[in-house]
């Protein structure tokens, strides 16, 4: 490396020194304080380090960008699991121009559990429902939940497939039961062999298993595995040896909350725009929604985030993020006319039309204040409505009462992705500044 390249990586190739050695994420920024990489580690300090190694200019998957490091954060995770969902989560988010990989909508798994059926199915999927079912991840490798599905089952037995099954429909009892059924890992509750109670009784334990109640399970497979191996049942002994290794890895997964995907919970947005049509009574089906949200903590640190969706769906580079500067302590009010003012006068001075709708995160109250915004600063106010989060209420401005629909109405679901996703990202921004990590914002 030239003398004329060394400024640009002095100052994180020193900053890094004093990073963590535990779990987390390092975000590599240019002379612009943007991010241009995001990468995960299970020790911060020797792998943020690592790049600045002179034998970095000479890898080929970093040589032509790592020149144009000019700092570098951290963001602490609380395990690499952890580290490695956030990954996936800042790169989608931020879409850093070196991040080759994570850019796409590409999802994790979840193990999903059927509620409502008289036999619940348990399977791996990307797409989960999101109601009438127990999600359990989302798990960072497929590989390895599926192994642990089919563990799970040898215990368990209960069934993966798609049928419809009634236990009151007595044809099931001349169904014939698939190949499980025949190797004694599946119930065959297809051909009635267990009864409904019996069956869901299976599925509860199993459940239990999963929130952690398995240590007398993983102990009787080792006292197995140990029995084996002095019989020199050497096979038995290792095929128990990886089921226990299976199931272990069943707790490195995600947080349902924490590690959100909403993009993997399906609403169908041309059902969702054409109800969101009918309900407002606009002239014409809506194309682009904004949705705002506000989060602080204790007051030290209030922020707000402003989300795009193009057609019913998340369009990235319409995300905003907003660092409160003009409302001292907490005041979500204020906050919403700081945010919505500086969204007006960002789009007059670019040029760029309003949405066809604007959706606020709160009451009748964070509704008017987005209104005084536009009022105060003498624009015509556009479609603009708030969605309160305990009843699902839409407040509409002229009206009295509230608009109430039905919770699986396809309007109020759109509604509700983007206001989750608005707060996701607000809640996101608001943990970057806790932690001093700015990724750049809209004046």
């Amino acid at each position: 490396m030239s003398e004329s390249q060394a400024p640009a990586t002095a100052v994180p190739a020193e900053k890094v020194k004093s990073f963590p050695t535990t779990p987390g994420l390092y975000l590599m920024k240019d002379a612009q304080g943007r991010v241009i990489y995001i990468g995960k580690a299970k020790n911060l300090r020797a792998r943020a380090g690592s790049y600045f190694h002179r034998t970095a200019h000479q890898d080929r998957r970093i040589c032509d960008w790592i020149d144009e490091v000019a700092d570098i954060d951290f963001l602490a995770a609380d395990s690499e699991v952890d580290a490695l969902l956030m990954e996936a989560r800042l790169i989608k988010d931020i879409q850093p121009r070196h991040n080759k990989d994570l850019k796409d909508d590409k999802s994790f798994p979840y193990l999903q559990v059927t509620t409502g059926e008289d036999f619940p199915r348990v399977n791996f999927t990307r797409e989960p429902k999101d109601s009438g079912v127990k999600l359990y991840g989302p798990f960072p490798r497929a590989k390895s939940l599926r192994g642990a599905i089919q563990v799970l089952q040898r215990i368990f037995k209960f069934r993966t497939c798609s049928l419809d099954i009634d236990e009151d429909d007595p044809r099931w009892r001349w169904f014939r039961p698939c190949l499980l059924a025949s190797i004694n890992q599946c119930t065959a509750p297809c051909n009635l062999r267990i009864d409904r109670e019996t069956y869901r009784r299976d599925i509860h334990r199993l459940r239990l298993f999963l929130d952690g109640k398995k240590d007398v399970v993983l102990r009787e497979m080792a006292e197995e595995m140990r029995e084996a191996s002095k019989a020199l049942q050497f096979e038995k002994a290792a095929r128990l040896r990886d089921e226990i290794k299976a199931l272990e890895n069943l707790n490195l997964r995600g947080d349902l909350a924490k590690h959100a995907q909403p993009e993997v919970f399906y609403v169908d947005p041309r059902k969702g725009l054409k109800g969101l049509q009918r309900v407002l009574g606009l002239e014409s089906t809506p194309r682009t929604i904004n949705g705002v949200d506000i989060a602080h903590l204790g007051g030290s640190e209030t922020v707000g985030s402003l989300v795009t969706f193009v057609d019913g769906l998340p369009f990235k580079p319409g995300y905003r993020r907003y660092r409160i500067k003009t409302v001292p302590g907490i005041d979500d009010f204020a906050s919403i006319r700081e945010v919505i003012t500086r969204r007006i006068q960002g789009l007059q001075e670019r040029e760029e039309p309003f949405p066809d709708i604007l959706l606020i995160d709160g009451g009748k109250g964070q509704l008017n204040a987005a209104i005084d915004a536009f009022e105060a600063l003498g624009v015509p106010v556009p479609t603009v409505i708030s969605l309160a989060k305990r009843e699902e209420e839409i407040f509409v401005p002229g009206r009295p009462d509230p608009i109430v629909l039905r919770r699986r109405s396809f309007a109020l679901r759109l509604l509700q992705y983007v206001r989750d996703e608005a707060h996701r990202f607000a809640q996101h921004y608001h943990h970057m500044l806790r932690s001093k990590k700015t990724l750049g914002e809209e004046s």
